[in-house]
């Protein structure tokens, strides 16, 4: 049985974190320590919120804090499946926590374009942040030929409901998309009554 009491613990740690009111770079900086820890271990996510489907990639809503300050999805990319050129528009944190992802960093040029500025590695534990202004247009794969990956995120909003855009890197065209979320349901935190059972 999986044991979803570290997601729960995550979700009351980043609010606590949360409601302190930071400046975006300290709650960046803190919240990543806090997914590390999350995606160290990797026994915790429930089999629903991990299955990759075979013609894209998948974002399973994990908690979305109840004033959308912040959402916890699962991103599950099955071999050869990637991003298209996108955007985000707020803060976020990646951790990485089965698999391995690429990451491809873009600039927009004057003329609107986009060229990307190098790729990088996520392997299993690492976590990455970005930020509106900073990093915000990337594209990002799975890197593993031939068995799916898993990778936690955290978003400085509901991230399945804001307004954002993917982009085509030759013409800088862009196409505004509102993603929404996988699955219809998410995990029940708060139910303790497993743990209360097994005493």
């Amino acid at each position: 049985m999986t044991d979803i009491a570290p997601l729960r613990d995550f979700v009351l740690h980043f609010t606590r974190l949360v409601d302190r009111d930071l400046p975006p770079l300290a709650l960046q900086t803190e919240g990543a320590a806090l997914l590390r820890d999350l995606v160290e271990e990797d026994r915790w996510l429930p089999d629903a919120f991990a299955r990759p489907h075979p013609e894209h990639y998948c974002q399973y809503l994990l908690h979305c804090d109840p004033l959308e300050r912040f959402s916890v999805v699962s991103f599950v990319w099955a071999p050869r499946q990637k991003t298209p050129l996108h955007d985000h528009r707020v803060w976020g944190l990646i951790g990485m926590l089965r698999g391995r992802e690429s990451e491809t960093q873009f600039v927009r040029e004057a003329d609107g374009t986009f060229s990307a500025t190098g790729s990088t590695f996520l392997e299993q534990g690492d976590v990455a942040s970005l930020a509106p202004g900073v990093n915000d247009y990337h594209q990002v794969a799975n890197a593993i030929e031939d068995r799916t990956s898993v990778s936690i995120h955290v978003y400085g909003g509901n991230i399945g409901g804001v307004r954002r855009a993917s982009y085509d890197p030759a013409t800088g065209q862009e196409k505004v998309f509102i993603s929404g979320y996988s699955s219809d349901v998410v995990p029940n935190l708060w139910d303790r009554s497993l743990n209360a059972k097994a005493i």
